[in-house]
Parts: C-alpha cells; sequence; structure tokens
C-alpha cells in the first residue's frame, strides 16, 4: 500500500476522557473547535494561516466575544479534522489509501488552498493521489470504497471518476502487461508449488489470466461495482463473458447460499437491490454468461420478488441458450403455498421461450438461404442448408424425445407438437429416422415420405418441385382437406393416428419400388429418357399417394357407417379430382389448415 508522510514534528495531541483532544504545548490553548461529539483545543495562529474557512469563524466568534466553535458538518469528521490540524501544526501525519479521501475532503471544507499559503494540504494531497494512490491496482480500489461514506464531497471533488477510470483502465489492459498483485484464488500449478518431480527449480512466468481482476472486484459495495462494471464496458476492450464471470463471482460472494440455488435468511432488500443489479448488468451477447448461473439468478429473482421486468427479461436471456441447461438447473423451487415441489409454470414458459427463438432462427436461416438462391441460383451456400437442417434436426429430436416419454397424449395434442417442425427442412439422415418412428402420426410419416422422393426426383430433373393436385396438397403443410364435412372429419383422424408397423413397411417399399424404377429408367434409357421415367415416377408418386388417401376414406367409411346422401354428392369421387374441387382449395384452407 502506498503511504505518504506529512510534517517532521512529533506528535504531540494528547487525549483526555473519551472526547477531549488538546495539544500539549508549553503555551495555553486559546480556541476550542466542537467537531461532532469530540472537541480540540488548540492554538488560533498555526489553524488560520492555512485554512481561509477557520478565519471567517473565528472573525465571525470575535464579535460575539466567545472563544468556541461549532462544527458539525465537517466531511470525515474527528479523524478528518485532526489530520488537518496537524498538518497545520507541521506535526507527522501519515496518509494511506483508507485515510486520504476523507483528509482530501475536510481540507476542501477548511479551504486549504495555495492561495492561502503555498504548499498548502489540498496541493499535497492531489499530488499523491494522482502520483501514487491512482496508479495502483488495490489502493484505487481501496480509495473508491471509502467515497461512499464521504458523498457528495468525494463526487464535487472528483475523485470517484478518477477511481473509476483508473480501475476500469487497469481491467482493461492487455494482460502481458499487468505487473501488479491481485487476487486470484486459483489451483495452482505442480511447478508452482515446487511438487513437480519434473520441475528443474527454474520458475517460468506464468501468464495473466483474462479475468485476473474479478475478484478484486467482489469487495466493492454494489453501488459502486455497478458504476465500475458500467465505465470497463465503455472502454470496449473485455470480453463479454469474463464480464460475465465477473457477476458471477460478485454474486457467490455477495449473496450468501447463492452456488446452493437459495438464498439465506438476512436483509431482503438489500439481496433484492443486489439481484436486480446484476440482472441490469448481464452483457447482451448470447452465451457470454452461463445458463446454470443465469437460473439461479432467476431462482434467487423469484424467492426475493424482484420485478416483473426484470424477472421477464432473464427469463428471454436463458430461453436463448436453454440447451446448455441440465436437469438439476431446472428443478426451482415453487412458492410457499403452492401445491407443486417445483415451479413448473416457470419452467414451462422458459421452454416456450426457448422453442420461439428457436423459430425464429431457422426463420432467419430460411430467410437467409432464399436470398441467397435469389441472388445467385447456382451458389447458394450449401452450409447454409446444412445450418438448417441441423436446426430442424435438434427440433424433431426433441419432439421425438417427448412423445416418447408421454405415450398417453391425444392425437389433437400428438398433432399440434408435431405442427412445430417441417418436414421439408429435415437432413437425410432425419427422414430415414422418421419414416420408422411409430410415434409420429401417419400424416407427418407420409409428409416425409412423400418430401423425400419429389426432392430426389426435382434434383435429379433439375426442376422445382411439380404441381400437386389439390387432394395431396391437402396432406401438406399449408395443404386443404376435401369439401365434405363427414369425410374429412373422417380423414383427419385417420391420418393423426399413430401409424402401424404395417403401415411404415408398405409406404417403404412403394418409395423403393418408385425409386427402383426411376434407377431403372436411369440405366436404360439417355438423358431425355431420364427425365420421362423421374415424371413417370412422380406420378406414380401422386397416385400412389392419392390411393392411399382414398383407401383410408373407404375404411372410415366402413369404420363409421355410410355418408348421407347430401355428404356424397358433395365428396368427390375417388377415382379423379375436379377443377372445382380445385377452384374451392383457397376457401377450404382457410378453415381446416394443418400447417
Amino acid at each position: 500500500m502506498k503511504f505518504m508522510k506529512l510534517g517532521s514534528k512529533p506528535d504531540s495531541f494528547q487525549t483526555e476522557g473519551n472526547n477531549i483532544r488538546y495539544v500539549a504545548t508549553e503555551l495555553a490553548t486559546d480556541i476550542a473547535f466542537n467537531v461532532g461529539d469530540v472537541k480540540f483545543y488548540l492554538h488560533k495562529f498555526p489553524l488560520l494561516s492555512k485554512s481561509a474557512r477557520l478565519q471567517k469563524l473565528v472573525s465571525a466568534t470575535n464579535d460575539e466575544n466567545s472563544d468556541e466553535m461549532l462544527i458539525q458538518d465537517i466531511p470525515g469528521g474527528p479523524a478528518a479534522f485532526e489530520i488537518c490540524a496537524k498538518f497545520c501544526y507541521g506535526m507527522t501525519v501519515t496518509l494511506n489509501a483508507y485515510n486520504v479521501v476523507a483528509a482530501r475532503c475536510a481540507a476542501e471544507y477548511l479551504e486549504m488552498y495555495e492561495t492561502v499559503e503555498k504548499g498548502n494540504l489540498i496541493y499535497k494531497i492531489e499530488v499523491f493521489l494522482n502520483t501514487s494512490i491512482f496508479r495502483s491496482w488495490k489502493d484505487s480500489i481501496i480509495v473508491l470504497q471509502t467515497t461512499r461514506s464521504l458523498l457528495p464531497w468525494s463526487e464535487e471533488l472528483k475523485v470517484v471518476s478518477h477511481c473509476l477510470d483508473s480501475i476500469a483502465t487497469k481491467a482493461s489492459i492487455d494482460t502481458s502487461k499487468v505487473e501488479w498483485s491481485y487476487t486470484y484464488n486459483r489451483r495452482k500449478l505442480p511447478s508452482e508449488n515446487g511438487n513437480d518431480p519434473h520441475w528443474n527449480g527454474m520458475r517460468k512466468p506464468q501468464s495473466v489470466p483474462k479475468d485476473w481482476w474479478v475478484e478484486d472486484l467482489c469487495e466493492l459495495h454494489i453501488d459502486l461495482y455497478k458504476r465500475v462494471i458500467s465505465t470497463i464496458k465503455t472502454k470496449e476492450r473485455v470480453s463479454a463473458d469474463v464480464i460475465g464471470e465477473a457477476l458471477n463471482a460478485y454474486a457467490l460472494q455477495r449473496l450468501p447460499g447463492f452456488g446452493k440455488g437459495m438464498i439465506q435468511n438476512g436483509d431482503v432488500t438489500k439481496y433484492r437491490s443486489l439481484v436486480e443489479t446484476i440482472m441490469w448488468l448481464l452483457p447482451t451477447e448470447k452465451g457470454s454468461v452461463p445458463c446454470g448461473f443465469l437460473l439461479k439468478l432467476l431462482r434467487a429473482a423469484i424467492m426475493l420478488e424482484c420485478g416483473e421486468t426484470e424477472r421477464t427479461e432473464l427469463m428471454r436471456k436463458i430461453g436463448q441458450q436453454l440447451e446448455e441447461a441440465t436437469a438439476a438447473d431446472l428443478l426451482i423451487r415453487a412458492p410457499s403455498g403452492d401445491t407443486t415441489v417445483y415451479d413448473v409454470d416457470t419452467v414451462q414458459s422458459l421452454v416456450e421461450e426457448f422453442l420461439a427463438c428457436e423459430q425464429n432462427a431457422y426463420s432467419d436461416l430460411s430467410l437467409e438461404n432464399e436470398f441467397q438462391k435469389i441472388r445467385s441460383p447456382r451458389m447458394t451456400s450449401d452450409a447454409s442448408k446444412v445450418k438448417v437442417a441441423k436446426s430442424h434436426d435438434g427440433l424433431y429430436r426433441a419432439i421425438d424425445m417427448y412423445l416418447k416419454e408421454h405415450p398417453g397424449i391425444s392425437k389433437s395434442e400428438r398433432k399440434r407438437i408435431c405442427r412445430l417442425m417441417d418436414s421439408r427442412k429435415l437432413s437425410v439422415e432425419a427422414c430415414m429416422h422418421a419414416v420408422q418412428n411409430e410415434r409420429l402420426p401417419l400424416r407427418v410419416v407420409v409428409q416425409v415420405l412423400f418430401f423425400e422422393q419429389i426432392r430426389a426426383t426435382a434434383s435429379a430433373a433439375g426442376n422445382s418441385t411439380p404441381d400437386l393436385p389439390g387432394s395431396i396438397r391437402s396432406l401438406l403443410p399449408g395443404g386443404s382437406h376435401g369439401s365434405s364435412r363427414s369425410t374429412t372429419t373422417n380423414t383427419e383422424e385417420d391420418w393423426d393416428s399413430i401409424p402401424t408397423a404395417d403401415d411404415i413397411q408398405a409406404l417403404k417399399g412403394e418409395i423403393a419400388t418408385l425409386r427402383l424404377a426411376g434407377g431403372n429408367s436411369d440405366k436404360n434409357g439417355n438423358d431425355g429418357c431420364k427425365i420421362d421415367a423421374e415424371k413417370v415416377t412422380a406420378g406414380k408418386m401422386k397416385g400412389i399417394l392419392m390411393s392411399k388417401i382414398f383407401s383410408k376414406l373407404r375404411s372410415s367409411k366402413d369404420k363409421y357407417g355410410e355418408i348421407s346422401s347430401s355428404d356424397t354428392s358433395e365428396s368427390p369421387s375417388p377415382g379423379s379430382t375436379t377443377a372445382e374441387e380445385t377452384k374451392s382449395t383457397p376457401s377450404r384452407s382457410r378453415r381446416h389448415s394443418v400447417s
């Protein structure tokens, strides 16, 4: 710690009782100062020669014939006043990081300027601050901590701002230039302990970690800590993950029980303010703070009843990276008096936020991919396609795991959950798994098979997906259903049912047959024949899908009884798709969309 000694005379201040201080000299004292609860018996001459304020006070008391003055509002209290008085007497005074701010504020109060006497106390303290204190890492932190009890004087004298800038500058410096001591509780390397059997006795200089400053700042009060972190952020030299680590370390040290996911009994108002400040300081960059830390913070915010706005923003951040969370992280205790042990509603909100973020990410990737196609159709980024496929594969895996864990959910719930994924954007591996997945509704399996075949056909022919009849479009996302109310209802129930192993095997066999036919056409014909064969294959695919639809219709008809004559007259015949049906598709789509 840096220090500065002022004066050369021995300290002759004496104490009488608990609240009387006097100077032991041959000359009798001629004035008394009541500072707080302490009375100082001193001499006028040395004090008035250096303090303009005391000159004014003594001048005012002379008119009242009084040798006693009251000084109640001096910053730093009796201790700071005594430092200034000793300086006036020329006695030895030692200034350090703990008392220098109080002395500076008291000197300002007493108006100990250079205009009163050269080399006065304010000048000497300013030199000490600028040449020693603000150049020291730990002294700057100590001084900043002392400024809190000396507000607003320390703020007006720019001591606070200088400390903030000194600390933030040092925290933002390149780690190779850190040459001062700092606190960093980490596990030492064997070579540092001298326990390494291969250690030759030469200590290699250890590299300074990026978060070397984190633990030292944990000593600051929350309001000062907030200002320091904000100043560090404004310099834009410290990465967001280091800021996140600093907030994590501060919460662990200042919130009892935080590491165990609970807050011990204490000052609720103080802890609430602390948690809300940490949430406010969180970096905006995704992934800069571990999801586990954010969930602990959410637990604390719920227990301390923090503001709804802060909690909502915190949940939004968690939702962006919920895939990092473990099952233990999500065990959030329910409020007292609740019927459940854990807060299920909060976890559900987090999952919904996560799904919303994922859907937005998929949309952004798809738009980017489409934009690339428009700009350069032949130069579309394969990486963007793979990224979209991987994203949808992850969603498919999540849906499959949920269906596996909840086999008893209703058809409507199963259908609603499966709507979250887009069959057209699954990778080949995911498609292969989906067509064999007995947990998916039959409609989804057919969609996957159909799009896989159409994709292969279009890729081989170099064309876009061929136009589809309205009957086939009814199976696809955003498609429509038949016009008959009874037929539509029965078809919905059958297509949303869980497929049997025979259904899946039959569909796979038909697709394999179609691909084999397409492959034989490629071997036996030229390029023109190849395209014709692929068109024939696509046509067969349409026919098979149509036959599947109408076989389902016939089976549902046998199951539920005959359809009324009025409904039958409205239904399409099994072997044709009329133009009238095609025209009616938009209106029906609005009523019965399954996308």
